[in-house]
């Protein structure tokens, strides 16, 4: 991403967030160095996407205590944001479907150049300032791995018309536009098959690796990264029992057999929109950036 990012270290020590709906997540505490890539892991619905965004400065933290870089959370959540920038968070980072690729480039440099750079940088001559522009996009999208050519129509391709996987790319190319010192990624594996999630492994580590320290959610983390899982904040009670508590009616090993993949993941996807609603709802209760 032209040249390394000076990574921020993170920690944490029994963090959790409170809710109207009760605790999102609770007893989060670990260590992760400069450069780390983080992993969130934990089924659905664990306040995955919540824990992010509190690490990120966007959510404020109601129990514990967490340091990004020095900066202690939640007291100092504008110092966490300023080094911070976030990726593929449902209903917070959402892309315009109608918009092409180059487009959404074009307005988040414009946005870093407006309220990311210095009062100084604003007052450069104009032909600077779109060489400028124009390296941080062409670095974003290397970072990314995002080859505009390898689109249907270049530059010009519509959100609409893109692949999963392109479309995470682009969103991790506009985060990365700010050259963030910690990068906070949500459902990075969702629907996607074994090869593409292989590729956006390696793809985060990579930036990992260059300094910027990576946060991401998933269901299921791969080895060598620093794992966070969340789960039930709470033991099951009634309310959640853990096995039938009734007898159902019989089934043929046909039913009782695993539904297909694709039916999964439609599954998973829809719980998934409904955890990042739940999660802008409560961004917007705390005051987003």
């Amino acid at each position: 991403m032209g040249g390394t990012v000076a990574g921020v270290g993170v920690t944490a020590l029994g963090l959790g967030l409170e809710g109207p709906r009760g605790w999102a997540f609770r007893g989060v505490s670990f260590e992760a160095e400069p450069g780390s890539l983080i992993t969130i892991e934990g089924p659905s619905g664990t306040g995955r996407t919540c824990l992010l965004l509190a690490l990120t400065g966007r959510m404020k933290s109601t129990e514990g205590t967490a340091t990004v870089g020095g900066s202690a959370l939640p007291k100092r959540m504008a110092a966490v944001r300023h080094v911070s920038a976030v990726a593929h968070v449902p209903g917070v980072t959402d892309l315009e479907p109608a918009l092409t690729v180059a487009e959404h480039l074009h307005e988040r440099a414009l946005l870093q150049r407006r309220f990311g750079d210095s009062l100084r940088g604003l007052l450069r001559p104009r032909a600077e300032r779109k060489s400028e522009e124009r390296l941080r996009i062409d670095a974003a999208l290397k970072a990314a791995g995002l080859d505009l050519a390898s689109l249907p129509k270049g530059s010009r391709t519509a959100v609409r018309d893109l692949e999963r996987p392109e479309a995470l790319r682009l969103s991790l190319a506009l985060a990365l536009i700010g050259r963030p010192q910690l990068l906070g990624v949500d459902d990075t594996d969702l629907k996607l098959s074994d090869a593409e999630r292989a590729e956006i492994w390696a793809l985060l580590k990579s930036v990992a690796e260059n300094g910027t320290t990576v946060v991401a959610v998933c269901s299921e983390a791969p080895a060598g990264t620093v794992m966070v899982s969340t789960g039930p904040t709470e033991p099951a009670g009634p309310s959640e029992p853990t096995a039938p508590t009734a007898p159902t009616e019989p089934t043929d090993a046909t039913d009782e057999a695993p539904a297909s993949r694709d039916a999964q993941e439609g599954a998973q996807e829809d719980v998934q929109e409904s955890d990042g609603k739940e999660a802008a709802d409560a961004l917007a209760e705390a005051g987003r950036a």
